[in-house]
C-alpha cells in the first residue's frame, strides 16, 4: 500500500512522514524528487517548469513504488506535492493498473498558519525555500477543490506533525 501525503509546499509533509514512518513498523520512504533529479540530467534538452511536467517522471514513479513494494511489501509512504488534477489522475490510475492501493492523504491549514510556518521554518534549506513555497500558495488555493474530492483531508492548523501522523496511522480524519 501507498500512502501518498500530498499538500502545498511547506505545509509539513517531510515532518509529518518522518513521524509517521516512526507509527508504521516496515514502513518505507519514498522521496520522488529523487526521480526528478535522477531524469534532470537526461532530460535537460526538454525544458519544464517542474519535473512532473516530464511525462516520464510520473511514469517512473509508478514504476519504481510499484516495484519496491513488491520486493518489499509493507507500506510505501511518499510525500509529494501534486497541484495537477491530470497528474493525479495519471498516477492514480497507473497504481491501479498496477492493482497499487493508494491512500490519497492532504495535509492542509489555514492560509495564515501556512505563511506563519513557511516564514518561521528554521530549517537550513528552508532559507531560499521559503519565498519560492510562499510564490506556490495561489495554485494550491486553485488546486483544492479538486484536492479535497481525491483525498482525505487532515487539517493540520492546530496539529504537531506528531499529532498528524498519529491520524493518520488510525486511519481517521478529524
Amino acid at each position: 500500500m501507498i500512502i501518498w501525503l500530498n499538500g502545498t509546499y511547506g505545509a509539513g509533509k517531510t515532518t509529518t512522514t518522518r513521524e509517521l514512518a516512526a507509527l508504521l513498523p516496515g514502513s518505507r520512504v519514498f522521496d520522488t524528487e529523487t526521480v526528478g533529479a535522477l531524469l534532470g540530467p537526461v532530460l535537460a534538452s526538454e525544458p519544464v517548469g517542474n519535473f512532473q511536467d516530464w511525462p516520464p517522471w510520473r511514469g517512473v514513479v509508478v514504476a519504481t513504488a510499484t516495484q519496491v513494494l513488491r520486493y518489499t511489501g509493507g507500506t510505501l509512504l511518499v510525500p509529494q506535492t501534486v497541484l495537477s488534477e491530470e497528474y493525479w489522475a495519471e498516477l492514480s490510475a497507473g497504481f491501479a493498473e498496477q492493482d497499487v492501493p493508494v491512500r490519497h492523504v492532504l495535509l492542509h491549514c489555514d492560509p495564515d498558519t501556512l505563511t506563519h510556518r513557511i516564514r518561521t521554518d528554521t530549517a537550513p534549506e528552508s532559507a531560499t525555500a521559503g519565498p519560492w513555497r510562499l510564490r506556490h500558495r495561489a495554485a494550491y488555493r486553485a488546486a483544492l477543490p479538486w484536492l479535497r474530492r481525491s483525498a482525505e483531508v487532515v487539517d493540520t492548523t492546530h496539529l504537531t506533525p506528531a499529532e498528524a501522523a498519529a491520524v493518520i496511522a488510525q486511519g481517521r480524519t478529524p
